[in-house]
């Protein structure tokens, strides 16, 4: 299938560095940003991504596969903002996918992850390439201030390959945390991880409480990004 080269996607930051999170946590990856998010969480730390007035390069999807391929990195990370917004998403996964890339797609939970995903297995008939595209989705905590706008149905959309993070400022934050991964038997169907609010609260706290709940299949796990270079640093 020949890419849509009249559809162009908004993107705002284009880089290769490290996943600072996730299962690929100190693997290169090609990053792509897109424009535009339907949160407004608390703590976001790239809200200048979603502003209305924040430039972006329209970029065709074969332009974007062009760029990836040059750099001659293997995984690929759609972020944002929100990347599920952007229309007819799944032929550019399709085609970065066709190119032998893995796909990992940040989503911030409000979004379906079944609809994307259907999409590509339209485009695709190879059951490998679908392996290939993994979703890294948030639970927004209470802390977030974002919590009501959480798409539920996505705890049964979710396979072997993705990964669900908590991203916690407080013990109140810990307690919907443990709450949700029990009532949806979170570590039986994929990765499950907890970070904390960068400066809001301290990961031993985080781990004492993993401890005193017996938090098996959960991994704590700190923004490695944010350690290596300045935590507002673009481009890293």
């Amino acid at each position: 299938m020949n890419m849509n080269n009249q559809i162009k996607y908004p993107v705002v930051e284009q880089f290769v560095s490290i996943n600072g999170e996730g299962t690929k946590a100190g693997e290169l990856a090609v990053f792509i940003r897109f424009k535009g998010c339907n949160l407004n969480c608390s703590y976001c730390d790239t809200q200048w991504a979603n502003r209305q007035d924040t430039p972006a390069v329209e970029k065709t999807a074969a332009e974007l596969v062009a760029d990836v391929c040059r750099t001659g990195i293997d995984n690929v990370t759609m972020t944002g903002g929100e990347p599920l917004l952007q229309i007819e998403l799944a032929g550019l996964i399709k085609e970065l996918l066709s190119a032998g890339k893995a796909v990992e797609i940040e989503t911030n939970g409000s979004v379906s992850l079944e609809n994307v995903r259907a999409q590509v297995k339209h485009l695709t008939q190879e059951r490998q390439s679908m392996e290939r595209l993994s979703m890294t989705m948030d639970y927004k905590l209470a802390g977030s201030r974002m919590e009501t706008f959480m798409r539920l149905q996505n705890f049964s959309e979710l396979q072997p390959q993705d990964t669900v993070k908590f991203v916690a400022g407080s013990i109140e934050d810990l307690e919907k945390t443990r709450q949700i991964i029990q009532e949806y038997g979170l570590t039986q169907k994929c990765h499950v991880y907890i970070s904390p609010v960068f400066g809001a609260i301290e990961p031993a706290d985080i781990v004492e409480y993993m401890k005193a709940h017996q938090m098996n299949g959960v991994r704590m796990q700190l923004q490695m990004h944010k350690f290596i270079w300045a935590p507002d640093e673009r481009g890293v």
